[in-house]
C-alpha cells in the first residue's frame, strides 16, 4: 500500500503511542508516558483529513483524556478480541483493511498488522510483530515511532 492511499490510521496503544512501561503508585494509580511528537503527528494527520482510532485490550481514562485531547473520537479500549472490535470499527466507518496503516508491537497486533493495507511496527517491537510488519518505524514505541508514520504518510499527500 502506498502512504496516499490511507484512510485510516489505527493504533495500539501499549509499546506504540507508549513505550510500554506501567508506573505504579502504592496506592493502585496507573501511569503512562506519552511523547509529545507523537501527539503533534497525529494532529497534523487528522488536519490532513486522515481518520485515526485507537484500539487496546487494556482500559485507561488517563488514556482516554490523552487521546481526547488530541482529538481522536475513535477509542477502542478493554478489547478482548482485538480483531473483532477492529472488524466492527472498519464496518462501521466503512473503511476496508487495504485503507488502513495498522502500528502495533506484540503478539496480539500479528492478526491486524497480517490484515491491515500496511502494517507497521515500532522499532522496538516483539519478533512476532517485526515479522508481521511490511515496514518497521526508525523510533521505538512511545518515542517517536508514532510520529515516523505520520510524517510517512503526510509526506506523500
Amino acid at each position: 500500500m502506498k502512504p496516499e492511499d490511507a484512510k485510516l490510521l489505527l493504533l495500539d496503544v501499549d509499546g506504540v503511542l507508549t513505550d510500554g512501561r506501567l508506573y505504579l503508585s502504592e496506592d493502585g494509580a496507573e501511569a503512562r508516558s506519552f511523547h509529545v511528537h507523537d501527539g503533534q503527528g497525529l494532529v497534523l494527520v487528522l488536519a490532513a483529513g486522515l481518520q485515526v482510532a485507537v484500539i487496546s485490550a487494556r482500559p485507561g481514562a488517563m488514556v482516554q483524556q490523552r487521546l481526547r485531547d488530541l482529538g481522536i473520537r475513535e477509542v477502542l479500549l478493554d478489547c478482548d478480541d482485538k480483531t473483532a472490535a477492529a472488524e466492527a470499527l472498519l464496518e462501521r466507518l466503512r473503511c476496508p483493511w487495504k485503507h488502513v496503516v495498522y502500528v502495533g508491537d506484540d503478539l496480539a497486533d500479528v492478526p491486524l498488522l497480517k490484515a491491515a493495507g500496511c502494517g507497521v511496527a515500532p522499532a522496538d517491537a516483539r519478533p512476532s510483530a517485526c515479522a508481521a510488519a511490511d515496514w518497521i518505524a526508525p523510533s521505538p514505541g512511545g518515542r517517536g515511532a508514532v510520529r515516523d508514520v505520520c510524517d510517512w504518510i503526510l509526506e506523500a499527500c
